[in-house]
This record gives C-alpha cells, structure tokens and sequence, in this order.
C-alpha cells in the first residue's frame, strides 16, 4: 500500500512539521487491527513512548491498512486544547480518501490539520529538541 517513496515522502512531512512546532508526530502502519482501534492505538501509543514527551504533546496517527480503521490519539497536553470533536473530524476526512486507496494523501491531510492546532497550542521553541523518532513505524501481524 505504501511504496519506499511515499513512506519518505511521509517521513519528511513529519521532519517538516517538527520545525514549525514542539509537538511530536508518529504514524503507525499495520496491516490490520486486531482489536478496537482506540484500545489499539492506545496500546501503540504507549509502546513508542509517545506519553513522555516533556509538554504532553504527542500525536499518533494509528492505520489499519486492510481494514481501513484509523485513530488519532493526542497525548494530554494537546488533547485539552483541541477536544476529541477536532480529533474525530480529521479522523472522519482522512477515512474518505483511505476508503479510495489514498494512503499517503490522507495521512499527509490529517497530518496538516493537527500542525495548524499544534503551532498555535505548541509553537516551536529555540532549542528545541526531537523527542521521538520521526521515522515510520510499521507493524505486519
């Protein structure tokens, strides 16, 4: 679903929008969900060590790629800001263009819906260090 080109392409949208805010992005890529999504996501979440950035601004982008579910989960700090209406709306549009086997175009749309909230809420700062990996992370069950 994802050539070697469109993860890159993914990848540098991330190292991209790290220069514009202090939030943290991921995307996580399986090729199905074992579970509810949210518990899922949850669970992912949790295993790239997304809640311990230092303001609690995290932001995982969970797709099931065969079963075409999708979750994005905010960590606290960026999650009292924008409520789960902003998270469940991008949520919503993202699945339009996965339900016409547009990966990478709907991935790069929700990731630039939540940019515009985390420049507002989490502007970069001066020093600013990378808290977690930018790099993909794919999962086959």
């Amino acid at each position: 679903m994802f050539s070697e080109e469109s993860l890159t392409y993914l990848e540098q949208i991330i190292v991209d929008s790290e220069l514009q805010t202090s939030a943290e992005i991921r995307i996580r890529l399986e090729n199905y969900c074992p579970k509810d999504v949210m518990s899922r996501a949850l669970e992912v979440f949790e295993e790239l060590d997304m809640h311990k950035t230092q303001l609690q601004n995290g932001v995982l982008f969970y797709l099931s790629i065969e079963d075409k579910r999708f979750s994005i989960l905010g960590d606290k700090g960026i999650h009292q800001l924008v409520h789960q209406v902003f998270w469940d709306e991008i949520r919503d549009n993202a699945l339009r263009f996965f339900k016409i086997d547009k990966y990478t175009e709907g991935l790069e749309f929700a990731i630039k819906q939540v940019l515009n909230q985390a420049i507002k809420h989490f502007p970069y700062q001066k020093g600013d260090i990378n808290e977690l990996p930018n790099e993909i992370s794919v999962y086959k069950h």
